[in-house]
Order: C-alpha cells, then sequence, then structure tokens
C-alpha cells in the first residue's frame, strides 16, 4: 500500500544515514515537546479555570527547582543538536583526498556534467558505487541548487563563483536529481537522473561511446589558444606548474592558496591579485571565455600539480 508514498528517499550514500538520524531526532524532541505543551495547555485550562463570576486566583511563588529544570533541560537539547549537527557538516563538507571530480554547470533550465576524462552529460549523471565524487558547480544565469534527495546532498549553485559537494554512492541504481532553488517558469523541469553503476560498468561507459579528449587536453589548448603560453609559459607570468594547492604570495604582502576561485578570478579579474615580483600586464578575459573554457583551463592547471593530480584521482 504504501509503496507508492515513500516516508523517505532511499538511503544510497555514506552520508544519508547520519543525516536521517538527526532529522529522526529533530523530529522526537519537536512531537515530544509538542505533547508536553498541549498537555501542559488542557490541564491548566481545566485545573485553573474560573469557576465563579468573582474568584480571582491566588499568587504564585516562583519554585526554582522547576525554574532550573525547564532551562537546563531544553540547554542540554540545544547544545546536543548544535554538536550533533556541526560535525556532521563539517564531516560532510570536506571531501575525501582521493575524490573524482565531477564539474556541473546549471542554467535555465538544464544541468551539464563534464568529466575530467571527456564524457560529458546533459540532465544525467553516471557514477561508480563505492567510489567518492565531488561535484564542483557553478551557474551560467541565476541561482539554482543542486539537490539529489537519496543521497542527502543539496547545495546552491551560484553565478560567479565555485560552489561544492560530495557523495560516496552505496548501492547501484537510478537516482533522481533536482534543481531546489526557484529559478524560473521551467524550473520544474530542471531534473535528470544518476545512474550508480558497478566500477566495471562505470569503466566501460567511461570508455565507450564517441571518443573526446579529457578536459585537462582541451584546457592544454585553450592555453595556446588564448595566448596564455606567452607569459605563463616565457617567465612574464607565475609559471602553471606546480601552481594549484600552493600558496601564493601577493604584491600587498598577503597570501593566498591558489584553489578553483583563485584561478578562474585570475582569469576573469586579473587585477585583483597581484603575484608577487610579476607586473600587472595581464589583460581580462570577462566576457572572451565561456565557464567550460575555464574548467578546461582549470583541469590542465591542476594536471600539472601533485595537489591537483592527487584530488583527481
Amino acid at each position: 500500500m504504501w509503496q507508492g508514498f515513500p516516508i523517505r528517499p532511499d538511503q544510497a550514500s555514506t552520508i544519508a544515514q547520519g543525516v536521517d538520524h538527526l532529522y529522526y531526532f529533530l523530529t522526537a524532541v519537536d512531537l515530544s515537546f509538542t505533547f508536553v505543551i498541549f498537555l501542559t495547555i488542557f490541564y491548566f485550562a481545566i485545573r485553573y479555570r474560573r469557576r465563579a463570576k468573582g474568584e480571582r486566583p491566588p499568587q504564585i511563588e516562583t519554585y526554582m527547582p522547576l525554574e532550573i529544570v525547564w532551562t537546563a533541560v531544553p540547554l542540554a537539547l540545544c547544545a546536543v543538536m548544535f554538536l550533533w549537527a556541526s560535525s556532521l557538516y563539517i564531516r560532510n563538507a570536506r571531501p575525501p583526498r582521493a575524490s573524482a571530480e565531477i564539474f556541473v554547470i546549471g542554467k535555465q533550465w538544464m544541468w551539464k556534467l563534464q568529466h575530467p576524462e571527456g564524457p560529458s552529460e546533459i540532465n544525467e549523471l553516471h557514477v561508480p558505487v563505492g567510489q567518492p565524487v565531488e561535484l564542483t558547480m557553478t551557474s551560467l544565469d541565476v541561482i539554482h541548487d543542486f539537490f539529489i534527495p537519496a543521497f542527502r546532498v543539496k547545495k546552491d549553485v551560484v553565478p560567479g563563483r565555485y560552489s561544492t559537494i560530495w557523495f560516496e554512492a552505496t548501492k547501484t541504481g537510478k537516482y533522481h536529481f533536482f534543481c531546489a532553488q526557484y529559478c524560473g517558469a521551467y524550473h520544474s523541469q530542471m531534473t535528470g537522473w544518476v545512474y550508480v553503476m558497478n566500477p566495471t560498468d562505470y569503466e566501460r561507459w567511461l570508455s565507450g561511446g564517441v571518443k573526446t579528449t579529457s578536459m585537462a587536453q582541451s584546457g592544454a589548448l585553450f592555453y595556446e589558444q588564448f595566448g596564455c603560453i606567452t607569459c605563463h609559459g616565457t617567465g612574464k607570468g607565475p609559471p602553471y606548474a606546480g601552481l594549484y594547492g600552493s600558496t601564493v604570495s601577493l604584491s600587498d604582502g598577503s597570501t593566498v592558496v591558489a584553489d578553483d576561485a583563485y584561478i578562474r578570478e585570475s582569469i576573469l579579474a586579473p587585477s585583483a591579485k597581484i603575484v608577487a615580483g610579476y607586473q600587472p600586464i595581464m589583460p581580462t578575459f570577462q566576457g572572451q571565455i565561456s565557464e567550460e573554457q575555464i574548467l578546461d583551463l582549470l583541469a590542465y592547471i591542476k594536471s600539472l600539480s601533485p595537489a591537483g593530480k592527487e584530488g583527481a584521482k
């Protein structure tokens, strides 16, 4: 009878069980307090009702033990909720170092998902079971939100910046994903499917179909096409080799980690952070390069760094 009306989505990731246990705890606390409060209201309404027209209730004195109890119990419950939720959030916000990275671009009203090995998908995502997967996401127009209920992962996808989520699927199968942020007239149609496959089938899928170049190979071509080689390959600009994941010293004396956001900003707004020892001669590529091309260049730069190679395993 209830098969068509599931109480909750499948638990299909390593994150799902921890999220559900916290949800059950919060629901139990809410229901318990609701029951106690309404029971108290009904009891007081009957016990202390007016029995005569001129009746005046007696003055009630403060009872310190009761004051302590109804202050300490909610405080303890709030502390448990905070510590439990914070630890879960921190653990789920840090993708494992061996995560496979997949790039996601949202736009009205579709999702494009790009595998570093070359294949790209529209409103579909193929992943292997038992392998951590990190999604690096951005939007071309408005705020979207990538949500996979069965994996219990959800995050806003914002124009002009990167956001990340990760998951490790625990069961093969087909799972729905959605845009969970209203984004226009056809928001409800911005959906897709995650196909979780065993590693052998995934490798077969990855190597099958139309042969395409990897993102790093495409990025190497853009490296030459956009003239990056004339500066970053000659000493006029900082070298790309070993850049990703390193700490970069800036001309104002501060430092910054060369992550995805820093590299993207350096391409679109190169004057924002000038590397120490170099002149601000790089032109902006705002409006001249697409998000897909930026991601390809990012993959190429990562391939030249030990930190980038390790994260792509």
